[in-house]
């Protein structure tokens, strides 16, 4: 008579495996399988380097390709590519640097810039925020600025600087003007993308939930557009930077005291090279600096939180 045991033997060690009440069907099998795949994407990976190691592997990049830069410029000068009064050597520039230093004044011409640089972004974002929000969210006004802030984001800085000349003559209200002509745009037009990107469940939600008007904006909007407003404020920067520097290299009075844009000028108006060559390393510092020491760590924050940066 068959049997109706569905159960089976080890026939190593004589004991049942699995019966008819212990057997998993497939369709477990493959639930569990999934979990375990969902658990190991949300596991964090962790770098379990010494951190000595992990930021020589972080510097190492960007001091081998200052390194060959600086190897390439000094053959340059050693082949006289160019005159030595027009070409200097990495050395030149450095004691260039060294002599302001001991002046006293190269933190001066930094400060002065990076203040006018921040104050003037700041402004920025005060403007260009709302401007985004409601370009983004009101089909008229979209349709009918939207093409002028993009056109606006096109224009060199340095186009409005005679304007703003005319209008303000010699004065800090000249340079803020261009910074703001110049970094508005960018950061109204990034937060409109970012806006654009929003899914349109995450609005429904909203508004199921009673988040309307500036609440809608604050917990909802915002939050969720987040990542495209973000990739427009590092825009704007640079264009307040670039910006800034048009700015102070054509507005120079005495009061209104010296930028790094103002030391350029004035390192051209002398002729000499290692002077121009320095104002331009240091303004590239400050750009450089900016961006690793502020923009970059909020940057991972967000992308973090939102899942799309691993943790290392």
């Amino acid at each position: 008579m068959a049997s109706t045991e569905t159960g089976t033997t080890d026939t190593a060690s004589g004991t049942a495996v699995t019966g008819a009440a212990g057997a998993r069907p497939d369709g477990a099998a493959d639930l569990a399988g999934l979990e375990a795949g969902l658990d190991a994407l949300d596991t964090t990976v962790t770098d379990r380097r010494p951190w000595l190691r992990r930021l020589g592997a972080k510097a190492a990049p960007p001091v081998v390709a200052i390194v060959l830069v600086l190897g390439l410029w000094q053959l340059a000068y050693h082949f006289e590519l160019k005159d030595h009064y027009l070409l200097p050597s990495p050395v030149d520039v450095a004691r260039s640097l060294q002599d302001k230093w001991l002046e006293g004044t190269l933190l001066d011409y930094v400060w002065t810039s990076v203040s006018r640089g921040a104050l003037g972004f700041l402004a920025s974002v005060v403007i260009g925020t709302p401007l985004g929000l409601i370009v983004a969210r009101v089909k008229p006004v979209r349709a009918a600025i939207g093409p002028i802030l993009s056109g606006l984001q096109s224009l060199p800085s340095v186009a409005w600087v005679p304007a703003a000349i005319i209008w303000f003559g010699l004065s800090d209200a000249t340079i803020y003007a261009v910074v703001l002509l110049g970094a508005v745009p960018s950061i109204a037009n990034g937060l409109v993308s970012g806006v654009d990107q929003i899914s349109p469940l995450y609005l429904r939600a909203g508004r199921t939930i009673g988040a309307r008007g500036l609440t809608g904006v604050r917990h909802v909007l915002l939050p969720a557009a987040l990542p495209g407003y973000l990739a427009g404020l590092k825009q704007g920067w640079a264009f307040s930077w670039r910006s800034l520097m048009a700015a102070e290299l054509i507005v120079n009075a005495a009061d209104l005291g010296t930028g790094l844009g103002q030391l350029l000028e004035q390192g051209r108006e002398l002729q000499d090279m290692s002077w121009v060559l320095s104002a331009i390393l240091l303004i590239l510092i400050v750009g450089i600096g900016i961006e690793l020491l502020i923009f970059a760590p909020i940057e991972r924050r967000v992308l973090r939180s939102r899942g799309l940066l691993v943790k290392s």
